[in-house]
Parts: structure tokens; C-alpha cells; sequence
């Protein structure tokens, strides 16, 4: 009788110590997870969503440092489809400290998307990343949207991973200075993982690194409505396999400081295997060229540049600071340093496959058409 007694208790325990239902589930967290309401920060443990479920994002979802987000493959998020909600309030964001794990598949990626009936650029956020790398303008800074803190010393730190990830419709703005992107890394460590996203009708970047220190490979930009690829503020990392097409402004943006263009640590950023396609729909001007070496400009080396319907190769800084990295040979493109008097795109593209296959979506990038 003993034994069963105790057999019963041990059971008890189990049920109320591993507790989930059809929402998901939660390892020792306190957050409520709502399928239809998810929004709140959370703030401790675990967190996994179900991946058999579609999630409405009705406001702010953040994760708190110290806590977890785990996103199976096959997950879906959709943002709020009440009309006149405000798209400000609907984003996804990572403090320093604390984790996402993005576990998408090539065959069963994770989505976030517009829940509006007839979605579009801007219908909501991002998702906003946060770390504790360096970065140039200074440590403890915040985030332009969210109000979240980031930077350090710690160029190592990781944020957790992003694999597989469809996210669609982002780039909702406070102003003409203060806009979400698809995905923002601000400070994120090269202890991070980030593979294969996919960003498709950004109303701002589709993907933007303010500092820190990851490395990404395999990214597939479609239609920004700002600048297509962006880092800044110290950035110092690699970037492998770039697919860009529906250019607004620049392919790529890439600045060291906007008040201090020589400041240090200085963007170092190495960018292999890229096609930037501007695209033919008449929206698509690339106004600021194939690349925009701004504010400074800092390091930057391409190889296996591929451009597609741009003329003029680069829009370039004119103050000091950019000039001297120019004279000093740190912009380099397939192999040839760039001459501000030789600025044409055919000039330093000529041969190369870019992504893989020019301006065709390359073979690795075909998993967004599953």
C-alpha cells in the first residue's frame, strides 16, 4: 500500500511540474501562452510553441533576458487581422540575454506573416534581436523600435538561431527616422546562428546588422521598400549566399558611424556569393545604387558580386572618412579595389554567378517555393 501511495505522489508531482495543453508549452515559465492572444513578455524558462497551430500576434512579444523561445518547424505566427490596429504595436523582440530558437526546416519552415485579408508591406513589425556584441555607438544603446538595450563586450555571445525563417509583410514605421525592418540584429554575437531567411515585402531593410559580430549564409531578399541588405555601427562579420531582387534604394547599405565615420571598432564586413537583381517593376529605382558605401563606409570586401540592372555601381560617402578607406584599398569588389573616378557597375562585375545563378533564384534558395 506504501509503495502505491508513493507511486500516486510521483505521478501528482509530474503532472504539475510538466505542464503544457494545446497551446504549446512551458518549462517552469510563468507566461500565460494563448494561441489566438500572443503578446506579453516572457519573462523566465521555456517557452515552445505548437507547431500544428497558427498564432494571432495581438501586440508585443518579448522575450525577457534569462528566458527562451523555442519555434518548432512548420510554426506559423500571423499578425493581428483587425482592421485599424495599429502595425507599430505588432512585433517579435529578443533582449540581451535572452534566447530564440528559430528550428525551421527547408521543408517545413517557420512563417511569420500578415494576418490581414489582403496582406502588405508594413502590415506589422519584425522580429528584433538584441545582444551583447560590440558596437560602435557605444554600449547600452536602444533599439530604435521596441526600447530595447544592447551592446557590449562580448562579440562571442549568442542569441540562440534562426533556420529556415518566411517572414512577410514587415517594416511598419513611427517615422521617417524610426522603422522596423524584416529582421534586426542589433549587437548579436557570433555564437548565434543564422541560416536561410526568407523576407518578401519589407516596408523598410529586409535585413539589418547594427554592430556585433554574426555570421549568416543563405539569405533571400525580395522587395524592400528601403535598402534590401543593411549594416552599420561596427559591424564585423561575414555574410555567404545573398539573393537581393526589387531594389528601392541601395542592395546593400553599408556605413561604419553616422557621427563618427572613422570611429572605432570599425565595420569589417566580407560578403561572398551575392546577386543583387533591381528588378522590373517601374518601384524598383535602386536610387542609391548596387551598394551605398555610407557614413564612412568602414571595410568592405565582396566576392562574387553579381548586379543586375544598375548602371552606376555604388553610391559613395564623400566625407574624409570613407575616402581614406577607399585610398586605402578596403573596398573591394571581385578582386579590384574600387576607384571613385571608375563607377560603373560593368567596371566590376563581369563574369561572376553571384548567388549561384545570376540573376535567377539560385538552387540552395529553392526551399521558398515548397
Amino acid at each position: 500500500m506504501k509503495k502505491s501511495i508513493l507511486a500516486i505522489a510521483a505521478i501528482v508531482t509530474l503532472a504539475f511540474t510538466s505542464c503544457s495543453d494545446d497551446n504549446g508549452s512551458s518549462d517552469k515559465s510563468t507566461f500565460e501562452l494563448k494561441v489566438d492572444d500572443l503578446k506579453g513578455n516572457i519573462n523566465d524558462g521555456t517557452i515552445t510553441l505548437d507547431p500544428s497551430q497558427t498564432y494571432t500576434l495581438t501586440g508585443g512579444l518579448v522575450v525577457k533576458s534569462g528566458a527562451t523561445l523555442t519555434i518548432p518547424a512548420g510554426t506559423t505566427i500571423k499578425s493581428d487581422p483587425t482592421v485599424g490596429v495599429d502595425p507599430n504595436t505588432l512585433y517579435i523582440a529578443v533582449e540581451r540575454g535572452a534566447t530564440i530558437n528559430i528550428n525551421g526546416t527547408a521543408a517545413n519552415p517557420v512563417i511569420m506573416t500578415s494576418g490581414q485579408a489582403s496582406p502588405e508591406q508594413s502590415d506589422w513589425g519584425g522580429l528584433i534581436i538584441c545582444g551583447d556584441g560590440k558596437v560602435n555607438t557605444g554600449d547600452n544603446g536602444t533599439s530604435e523600435v521596441g526600447g530595447l538595450l544592447y551592446g557590449g563586450n562580448n562579440n562571442a555571445d549568442s542569441s540562440g538561431k534562426i533556420n529556415y525563417l518566411i517572414i512577410k509583410y514587415t517594416g511598419s514605421n513611427f517615422s521617417s527616422s524610426k522603422e522596423y525592418n524584416g529582421v534586426s540584429f542589433f549587437g548579436v554575437g557570433s555564437g548565434t546562428q543564422v541560416s536561410n531567411i526568407y523576407t518578401f515585402e519589407s516596408g523598410d531593410d529586409g535585413i539589418e546588422f547594427f554592430g556585433g559580430a554574426v555570421n549568416a549564409s543563405n539569405l533571400i531578399i525580395i522587395n524592400s521598400y528601403d535598402d534590401s541588405l543593411d549594416f552599420a555601427d561596427g559591424y564585423v562579420g561575414s555574410i555567404n549566399n545573398i539573393y537581393i531582387s526589387g531594389v528601392t534604394k541601395a542592395g546593400i547599405e553599408g556605413s561604419n558611424n553616422e557621427q563618427n565615420g572613422a570611429i572605432t571598432p570599425m565595420t569589417d564586413a566580407k560578403l561572398s556569393n551575392v546577386s543583387i537583381v533591381k528588378g522590373s517593376d517601374a518601384k524598383f529605382g535602386a536610387t542609391e545604387q548596387a551598394i551605398n558605401f555610407k557614413d564612412g563606409g568602414g571595410k568592405q570586401l565582396y566576392t562574387n558580386l553579381f548586379v543586375s540592372g544598375i548602371e552606376t555601381f555604388a553610391k559613395v560617402d564623400a566625407g574624409t572618412a570613407a575616402a581614406a578607406r577607399i585610398a586605402a584599398g578596403d573596398f573591394k569588389v571581385n578582386g579590384k579595389n574600387f576607384v571613385s573616378a571608375s563607377n560603373l557597375t560593368t567596371d566590376y562585375v563581369s563574369a561572376e554567378t553571384g548567388a549561384g545563378s545570376g540573376a535567377t533564384l539560385p538552387t540552395w534558395a529553392a526551399w521558398i517555393n515548397n
